[in-house]
Formats: structure tokens, sequence, C-alpha cells
């Protein structure tokens, strides 16, 4: 395909993908319980941050999550007391456990008390083109609380060449606004020119097979190559092609 037959396919395809129906069986679907601020925000990033595995069982310990906090997040993070942190300690997703998610919860506090919530930290360090410098620094200012060393590997490093799928995909729900009811377009200081697709074995897949990825590791590295081929096909909003590249992979095995 020539780049605009490729332009064209791809637009489609998000046309296709980027609609409520998404909503249905994709770990977004946790943060559209709720219409607070704050509450998005916080419901986004934790599910996020588990967003590896079995879709399905990532929903259902996302919801677990919400539960443990009353589904009231920020409400609990901001007024929570020491014993009530107990409930959270049988948590379990994979590697993630009740200890992580309770350095999580405090960190969460740390931010909105002390540095102006997660909107105000990721817009600090962000540059023209991209927001992997940002992600670096957010994660230093994450862990400034006491935390266990084991905790830190649940939020990636792009610095240190990571593809930090999770967290790029967290920044696309709460920047991106797609005026179809999936994205949320809540942080309006952030452009979504800076945005980088959450790049995972699907949607690396199938950049490959359409020539918009050589390197063969999904790392940072690789995620600079399909920036740069992204932001080709719509400067403005390349990472809308998240739908078509995750879509084409797991509802059609492209």
């Amino acid at each position: 395909m020539t780049q605009k037959e490729l332009k064209i396919f791809l637009d489609e395809k998000v046309e296709l993908y980027n609609k409520p129906d998404f909503i249905e069986s994709d770990p977004i679907q946790i943060p559209h319980l709720f219409s607070l601020k704050e509450d998005i925000e916080i419901a986004g990033f934790l599910s996020s941050i588990i967003a590896w595995g079995n879709r399905k069982m990532i929903i259902n310990n996302s919801k677990k999550m919400m539960d443990l906090m009353g589904n009231s997040p920020y409400d609990f993070i901001m007024t929570h007391q020491e014993y009530q942190l107990e409930r959270l300690e049988n948590f379990v997703h994979r590697t993630f456990n009740g200890q992580d998610f309770i350095s999580f919860i405090k960190a969460l506090q740390h931010i909105y008390k002390n540095h102006n919530g997660l909107e105000a930290v990721f817009l600090k360090h962000q540059e023209a083109y991209s927001m992997q410098k940002s992600i670096h620094e957010f994660k230093k200012i994450f862990f400034e609380i006491e935390h266990q060393q084991r905790t830190q590997k649940h939020i990636s490093d792009p610095l240190n060449n990571s593809a930090a799928k999770r967290i790029n995909m967290f920044l696309r729900w709460m920047v991106r606004q797609d005026k179809k009811g999936v994205d949320f377009g809540i942080w309006k200081s952030i452009s979504p020119s800076t945005l980088s697709c959450p790049l995972d074995v699907h949607s690396g897949n199938v950049a490959r097979k359409l020539g918009l990825l050589t390197r063969k590791q999904n790392d940072g590295k690789a995620l600079a190559e399909l920036d740069q081929q992204l932001r080709k096909l719509d400067p403005k909003d390349p990472v809308k092609y998240d739908f078509a590249l995750f879509g084409l992979g797991v509802f059609e095995g492209f």
C-alpha cells in the first residue's frame, strides 16, 4: 500500500472501532463508571496499571479495586484511615499484589495533596512531540513516598527503553477527545499530538505487517519508530490509530 492507501485503510478501521461498542470489552469501561474528574483519573490509572493478561480478568480485578475503595476512589484516597488499607492486602492481579495496591493509594494521595493531581504532574515535563520524559518524571514523583522496591516495576520508564504501554494507554484515555464517547478528553492542558500509541503484542504485530514498524522488539525504540510513522498519517491525533491496530489484531486476527 502507498502511504495514502494505508491512511485510508487505517482511517476506516478507526471509524469501525472508535465507538461506544469498544467499551464493552475494554478496561476503559472502569473509568466510565464515574463522573467526577478525579474519580475518572484514578479509576483509569489503576485499571491501566493492571492491564496485562486476560482482558476479562483485568476488568474483573479493576472492578474489585473500585469495590475495595467503596466505589469512591478519590474520596478513599484522600480520606482513608490506616486501618481501611488492611482490606486491600489480599488483592492480587498477576504480580500486582495488596502491598503494591496500598503503596499506589499512598502515592496517589501524595500526588493529589502535594503535586496538584495527576494531570499537573504529567503536564509539567511534557515535550513538544512526546510524553515519554513526562512519564519518566512522573514515576520519580510517584515513588517519592516510602515503598517496597518491587512496587516500582509496575510503572514502566520509557527512558529505560520501555514502550510503557499501560501509561501511554492511560494518557490516551485522559487526553484524547474522540467525540465518540470512548476516550474522555478531560485533560485539556495536554495536546493529543504528544501522545504515543500503547504498543503491545497485537498492535506491534499489525504495525509490522503494514510496514509501519521494522524493529522486532516491542520496546522504547520500536515505540519511537511507530510514533514517527503514525505522526505522518495524522500529526494532530496520531494515537487514534491505536483503535485500528488493536482492532485489526484482536478482533480480526490480521
